[in-house]
């Protein structure tokens, strides 16, 4: 029989177990040491990574010229006074009166008369078997939206709000006046962008008559427009100039990008930043083209320059385009008669809305503007009134909801 250990063997044949905490503390020690090398060397990176960059953003030919497309977005959106964080406010106002006098240029070009709409070509002819509207997709590198095309420009009407003191959505003149389709058409005064879309931007005319003017009879302003004969008139003019040239419908806004055939807009870099855009372009035998590019959305669409735009009209022979107003203004809508389940509503006797097919950047759904482009069956039938009749400009509160 194996003798008893004694009190000294026994505790000297037992494990330690105070080194053990010990253990456990030095390997937390060591993964807290990794941890904050890991983190300061992460700083590390990202300040020398953020210094490349801004060395690159500000010294740099290619940085430069984002730091420009980022400011001209910027002036396009209702933070135009962001850009001077990127650009600073001398320069800034440098651009603005930049954009303003290329605009300014761009309209001094002369047109040489290449639309024909005498309704006696071939093409012209053709046309009447086609239905009045047609929509398409189009898409480019950051966007996408949609082109309406009217095949007799003669169909446009520019409209109006139904009730005085606030603006009205497209879709709801659509609905109201009964038209095939419609897209936003010009500027409006917009205090801190929560105007109530009453009060136009320059001049409004529909149906041959000046609905409204804030200038003087003989001051030009940037319009776009149609005339009698159906052919698209874009450019500076005073209203007593339209009246004389038998413009029928027009709006205010700028500019004037293709001229004659020719694309003005030379490059990316003066494309007037990455926006949602509606535009109005016409083809040589009369047919108008609206280009509405949805933006904001990231994974949908970021928007359109001016110059993308440009590309996408002469790519399908327009001879004229013109800006319109852009935005969160930016909607294209389908009415009744141009919606494809028309008949079908038709035949149950119910109504169909006019639908918006573009998707708007607005969160909010879609604005309250003063003016629209409207295709009727029958132009000469369309309820249009002038509203603003009788008022004076200056006394509008264009805040007053």
């Amino acid at each position: 029989m194996p003798a008893p250990l004694s009190r000294s063997s026994r505790s000297s044949s037992r494990p330690s177990y105070s080194a053990v905490p010990k253990r456990k503390k030095n390997v937390k020690n060591r993964r807290l040491s990794v941890s904050v090398t890991l983190f300061f060397y992460t700083l590390f990176v990202l300040f020398i990574f953020g210094l490349f960059f801004l060395l690159w953003f500000f010294l740099t030919e290619s940085g430069t010229n984002l730091r420009y497309l980022m400011a001209d977005t910027l002036i396009t959106t209702q933070h135009r006074h962001w850009a001077k964080y990127i650009i600073g406010n001398d320069e800034l106002e440098k651009r603005v009166h930049r954009y303003w006098s290329q605009f300014d240029t761009y309209s001094e070009v002369q047109d040489q008369g290449l639309v024909h709409v005498d309704g006696t070509s071939t093409s012209t002819i053709e046309k009447q078997s086609k239905p009045p509207i047609e929509i398409e997709d189009i898409q480019g590198t950051n966007f996408k939206g949609k082109l309406l095309i009217v095949h007799d420009p003669t169909m446009l009407r520019i409209a109006v709000p139904g009730k005085a003191g606030k603006g009205e959505k497209v879709s709801d003149m659509v609905q109201r006046l009964d038209a095939l389709a419609g897209v936003n058409a010009g500027g409006f005064v917009d205090p801190e962008w929560k105007g109530n879309g009453f009060q136009p931007t320059g001049l409004v005319m529909s149906g041959g008559q000046i609905f409204y003017n804030d200038g003087g009879m003989n001051t030009p302003t940037h319009i776009v427009g149609i005339d009698k004969e159906g052919r698209m008139v874009a450019g500076k003019y005073s209203p007593s100039e339209l009246l004389k040239m038998g413009v029928q419908e027009a709006v205010t806004f700028a500019p004037r990008f293709i001229a004659n055939g020719v694309g003005l807009i030379k490059s990316k870099a003066d494309g007037w930043g990455i926006a949602p855009r509606t535009a109005m372009a016409q083809k040589a035998d009369g047919t108008v083209m609206f280009a509405v590019i949805d933006g904001r959305q990231p994974g949908h669409s970021i928007g359109a320059t001016l110059y993308d735009i440009q590309n996408i009209f002469l790519e399908r022979g327009a001879v004229t385009a013109a800006n319109l107003d852009g935005g969160s203004s930016s909607v294209l809508v389908l009415g009744n008669q141009g919606n494809q389940d028309a008949a079908v509503s038709a035949s149950t006797n119910k109504t169909t809305k006019a639908v918006i097919v573009n998707k708007p950047s607005s969160e909010y759904g879609e604005r309250y503007l003063p003016t629209s482009w409207l295709v009727f069956k029958d132009p000469k039938k369309a309820n249009i009134r002038n509203i603003w009749e009788g008022l004076d400009p200056s006394k509008i509160d264009p805040s007053k909801w």
